[in-house]
């Protein structure tokens, strides 16, 4: 009968310690961008925790609010709408994030998602060739985006408008 033994030299368990080092990195690198994956749309989890660390931060004179970080939800997935009416089909493509003072708003940003990305469809698809192509159109988008989002949370949720800070676009195409 013949006897296998297993004997590894330096050179393969080196190498075998290697590939099993790259395996755990890559590993932990997909754990990494995995968690940040679940975070990135909850900006107001983030935020919240922050808020509620201590509560030294939020303790204070009597009456006064302690200023808190700004709060960037981004309105995922981006927007891919048609707009120009009729003729040619032209297509605006857009990622816009909303910065909030609190996380009430957020999570009422949250809440109310499939209104405010409709409002926001028919804004952006109610585009002109000449808005959607100069700075000033663009930034008529952007107000008519924010005055919407604060409507909708005034309206549904009595949060104050001035927690929707403004409203951005993180990128912004056009094909004509």
């Amino acid at each position: 009968m013949l006897k296998h033994e297993c004997v590894l030299d330096k050179k393969t368990s080196f190498s075998l310690l290697i590939r099993i080092l790259v395996v755990v990195l890559m590993l932990g690198g997909c754990s990494s961008l995995w968690a940040q994956d679940d975070t990135e749309g909850g900006g107001a989890d983030a935020a919240e925790e922050a808020e509620s660390g201590d509560g030294e931060a939020a303790e204070g004179e009597e009456g006064s609010a302690a200023p808190s970080a700004a709060i960037y939800l981004p309105i995922k997935p981006q927007f891919v709408v048609n707009y120009g009416g009729a003729g040619r089909l032209r297509y605006l493509k857009a990622e816009v994030s909303v910065r909030l003072s609190t996380t009430n708003a957020a999570h009422a940003v949250r809440e109310h998602l499939p209104y405010v990305r409709n409002n926001l469809v028919m804004i952006f698809a109610s585009q002109t060739n000449e808005t959607v192509s100069s700075q000033e159109g663009k930034e008529q988008m952007l107000i008519d985006a924010r005055e919407s989002i604060r409507d909708i949370l005034e309206r549904e949720n009595s949060i104050p408008r001035e927690e929707v800070v403004d409203v951005y676009f993180n990128t912004f195409f056009v094909q004509k």
